[in-house]
């Protein structure tokens, strides 16, 4: 698997839950936006003649320009193709007085989801014009490894939380044999949990503290694919209490999933495994199968089997 579901979960979070972008673009660039301004999406598809730029985020505040790139490994070419990204954003919003033409870069900045010793704190390209004055284009470096937990919440950085688990992932073997090691992180996630609950359920943000939760079990669940104890407990500290919002939110629609479906849902949280093996299908997108995996013994082992558990 390539890192597609990196891509996939940063624009997922831009697109669908574009409030959780304002903290970021806030810490990155000095700014002060209340998580509810008004903000544009534009287009991240830009075509040229030697083919089509897709870029992961571009944002219009008022009359600003903000591009993010999620970067999960260290690529000495970023630097090059974030002055074509961002030459493409400006080219695209290129306004004419009379017969002059002026463009506006975006404030641009990659975030890291891994990085190392050699990642710089700012990817730079030296520009010579045609004049012979040298402009040097420096793009902020944002290495996620940097903030802890606590600033995370703190600067509500929530849009991290997902890929928190990478920072591990060097040590995921070695904490599925290790007992302590593995107590450790399920006391953070368990951590994590609680503080996101208080933050976004206390605030009438059910859905969003749902949506979150999900991202982070989706990411998780791939860093931890080989490492069957680590990946199932996290699922029971995470994904039980998403089972729970989901069940109460299916139960809301009420006629349209059925009342068996409803009542079986209330009826597994008190079940942990089963638990994990519901949040997995809902995660999957078969929530069509959950009644039958509730009900049906034999095609719950069968599930369970395939699932791993």
């Amino acid at each position: 698997m390539n890192n597609t579901i990196f891509d996939d979960v940063f624009r997922t979070m831009v697109e669908k839950i574009p409030q959780l972008a304002i903290p970021l673009i806030n810490e990155v660039f000095q700014t002060s936006y209340p998580e509810n301004v008004e903000m544009v999406q534009l287009r991240n598809e830009h075509h040229q003649e030697n083919g089509e730029i897709i870029t992961d985020s571009c944002l219009r505040i008022g009359r600003k320009l903000y591009h993010i790139e999620c970067q999960s490994v260290d690529d000495t070419t970023m630097a090059i193709r974030m002055i074509e990204y961002d030459f493409a954003i400006a080219l695209d919003s290129a306004r004419k007085y009379g017969r002059r033409y002026r463009m506006e870069f975006p404030k641009s900045c990659v975030l890291y989801l891994r990085s190392g010793k050699n990642t710089p704190d700012f990817l730079e390209v030296e520009v010579v014009f045609p004049d012979g004055k040298i402009q040097v284009y420096r793009i902020l470096a944002v290495k996620l490894d940097e903030y802890t937990k606590d600033e995370i919440f703190e600067k509500n950085l929530l849009m991290f939380l997902p890929f928190y688990i990478m920072r591990y992932e060097k040590e995921i073997h070695k904490i599925n044999q290790d007992p302590e090691k593995l107590q450790f992180l399920l006391d953070e996630y368990e951590d994590i949990r609680i503080t996101l609950e208080k933050e976004l359920t206390g605030t009438g943000r059910a859905e969003l503290y749902t949506n979150l939760n999900k991202l982070i079990m989706k990411i998780s669940d791939y860093i931890c694919r080989e490492e069957d104890v680590v990946r199932e407990r996290l699922g029971e500290t995470m994904g039980g209490k998403v089972l729970e919002l989901e069940s109460e939110r299916l139960k809301a629609i009420g006629e349209s999933i059925g009342e068996a479906r409803g009542k079986a849902m209330g009826e597994l949280q008190g079940e942990m495994r089963l638990g994990v093996l519901i949040n997995r299908l809902i995660l999957d997108g078969r929530g069509a199968e959950v009644q039958r995996a509730a009900m049906d013994a034999e095609r719950r082992k069968e599930l369970y089997k395939e699932y791993g558990m």
